[in-house]
């Protein structure tokens, strides 16, 4: 689960003030869960999760500006190729130019309907579109002058677009740091033996969730969608996210999530390679919000590295650099390494064998400017296990910080796939 960094870089979006948190209780070892989940939404596509647009009025707005902005070409294309007199057009159109105008409305027309539909390379037939378009109307400039306004916002969209899809944002950062890691290769099949050394709370959550018998893990990717907040009184921000974690004698973990505030998209790029941990934040893809990295950061992305191993792949806690404490039935504590980096996390679980809650007091918080850490008891209660393949997992989750005062649920997510072997 991705760090509560990533929702105070964002405040700075124009939040409003909005409801305040309920209360983490736990019985036993069970969490009692929150009522407020009415805002998690449904993402309607594919597309949409993995690139982070959901519908919004914006969107469509422009698609109908530049959709008609296109359709007006066609005019200049009927003037020029004599379909049509149209004396409101007093310049002569040459059939040469009238050419120009037929590209440049079917290019519109293409730019507008892959901007509807998210097209990460809608930006390159956009700029296309800007040039030919701008050219026709410098031609017949006392004619169609006005023209020149949509264009300009039509250069706007392929500016954000190329930030977003094009080679130097932070999507593009992130797919190339997934390309740099080798392909997961084929592990030997978990056995029963294999679970013999761990302690018994641990042996049950890896049979109920489908270990046995399946290759040990290098390597998960995973979807979500959900909603993140800074603090209990801010209002949510919804988002989509996509992750790669790589298990091994190097873990690593890339982690993008595209949200949503006020209707501006907000680009966020985790990534822990090396044995160090950075983030960074743009809005609009272009504009940076925040950077981060340093041993703070390390340390506290290393309880999320472990926390990830948990619920996503438990298959590979066999061979994660972790020693484990017992500490009653439904109890077991982790000291989990990765250099210089101890962190502990107490694993909470049911009569099911189902992992319900997993607590660290190693992880930092972030003040809101992103410069100062604290550390703070963190926890990520789990619930509605579902088949994903092979194994069967939490579908819900949520992450708490126990701040002196009420504590509050600043995450909340749905997992939405997980494989174990990379997608191209």
């Amino acid at each position: 689960m991705s760090a509560d960094q990533t929702a105070r870089s964002c405040r700075s979006a124009a939040w409003s003030r909005g409801s305040k948190g309920n209360a983490y209780r736990r019985g036993g070892s069970s969490p009692t869960w929150p009522s407020d989940r009415t805002g998690l939404r449904r993402t309607r596509t594919r597309r949409d999760l993995v690139r982070g647009q959901r519908r919004w009025p914006l969107r469509t707005l422009l698609f109908v500006l530049i959709s008609a902005h296109g359709v007006i070409h066609f005019l200049g294309f009927a003037k020029g190729a004599g379909l049509a007199e149209l004396p409101q057009l007093t310049l002569p159109i040459s059939r040469a130019w009238s050419l120009v105008w037929l590209a440049a409305g079917v290019l519109t027309l293409t730019a507008a309907v892959l901007f509807l539909t998210a097209s990460r390379y809608f930006w390159v037939i956009g700029f296309a579109a800007v040039v030919l378009s701008q050219a026709a109307i410098l031609a017949s400039w006392s004619d169609a002058r006005a023209g020149t306004l949509p264009n300009l916002v039509l250069l706007a969209m392929a500016v954000w677009g190329y930030a977003a899809w094009g080679p130097g944002g932070l999507h593009a950062e992130y797919e190339r740091a997934v390309r740099t890691h080798s392909p997961a290769i084929e592990q030997p099949r978990v056995t029963e033996p294999d679970l013999l050394d761990l302690p018994s709370p641990l042996q049950a959550y890896l049979r109920a969730v489908g270990v046995v018998g399946q290759p040990r893990m290098n390597h998960v990717r995973a979807t979500w969608r959900g909603r993140i907040r800074a603090t209990a009184a801010d209002p949510w921000m919804h988002f989509t996210a996509e992750q790669h974690n790589f298990f091994g004698d190097a873990p690593a973990r890339f982690f993008f999530m595209r949200a949503r505030r006020g209707g501006l998209p907000v680009d966020v790029y985790h990534a822990f390679e090396q044995g160090e941990a950075s983030m960074r934040v743009r809005l609009l893809s272009l504009f940076p919000m925040a950077s981060m990295a340093g041993p703070d950061l390390t340390r506290a992305e290393t309880v999320t590295l472990f926390n990830d191993l948990c619920i996503l792949a438990p298959g590979a806690l066999l061979d994660a650099p972790a020693r484990w404490e017992p500490i009653d039935a439904a109890t077991v504590r982790a000291h989990y390494t990765v250099g210089s980096n101890t962190i502990r996390a107490d694993l909470i679980f049911n009569a099911a064998g189902e992992l319900v809650d997993f607590v660290s007091d190693d992880r930092l918080a972030a003040s809101p400017d992103g410069k100062r850490f604290t550390q703070r008891r963190w926890s990520t209660p789990v619930r509605a296990y579902r088949q994903y393949g092979p194994w069967r997992l939490m579908s819900h989750g949520e992450g708490w910080w126990h701040a002196p005062g009420e504590p509050f649920v600043y995450i909340e997510l749905e997992l939405v796939d997980v494989r174990g072997s990379r997608t191209r």
